[in-house]
């Protein structure tokens, strides 16, 4: 039985403050990505510069319809998801500063490949992520080293640990032709694309 209070961490997104999530790749801290209180936590907790913007992570891919997404998504993403896949889109949505870039508005979005992190997400909407670790430093791919590493300064942790330990694929689609930002587990293009 998780030991695992999903009613705790959501709690605390509401009440604007950071919470540690297992997802499949690495092991991330999440906010309300419409909270700029909130968002500029992460910043300063993480030491991040805000020229990289962070990214949503979204409970189903049929959420996307609720993101503004104005970007043209190959169907084989669904085929994708939840997994190790990053796609950033052009949105309508506007969240607060550091959650993907203004100008245009583009977001990056994944739906991760693990439960509890989808539990979360169905009750909490979109939260804004990024790796659990100061910004450089190795990847944390699990809760108690993530609470060795930020301590209280983080509200509450969710309890997993990543199998893959390394972050996902990063695919632009906000151009006619997508650009591969990042390579992680997953392969781009499939085979078949």
């Amino acid at each position: 039985m998780l030991k695992n209070s999903i009613g705790d961490a959501i709690n605390a997104v509401k009440e604007g403050k950071i919470i540690g999530i297992p997802t499949e790749t690495v092991y991330g801290i999440g906010v309300d990505p419409f909270s700029q209180s909130a968002v500029d936590k992460i910043f300063e907790l993480k030491e991040r510069s805000l020229d990289k913007p962070l990214s949503l992570l979204i409970s189903s891919y049929e959420e996307i319809s609720k993101l503004g997404v104005v970007s043209k998504i190959p169907d084989v993403v669904e085929l994708y998801w939840p997994g190790p896949l990053t796609i950033i889109v052009e949105t309508k949505a506007k969240f607060a500063n550091g959650v993907g870039t203004n100008n245009p508005l583009t977001i990056g979005i994944r739906v991760p490949d693990n439960d509890i992190a989808i539990e979360l997400l169905k009750n909490t909407g979109p939260l804004a992520v990024t790796s659990a670790n100061i910004s450089g430093n190795e990847n944390i791919l699990n809760n108690i080293d993530a609470k060795n590493e930020f301590g209280s300064k983080i509200a509450y942790y969710l309890e997993g640990e990543s199998v893959l330990g390394s972050g996902s694929t990063i695919v632009d689609f906000t151009k006619d032709e997508w650009e591969i930002l990042r390579e992680g587990p997953l392969k781009w293009p499939p085979s078949y694309c």
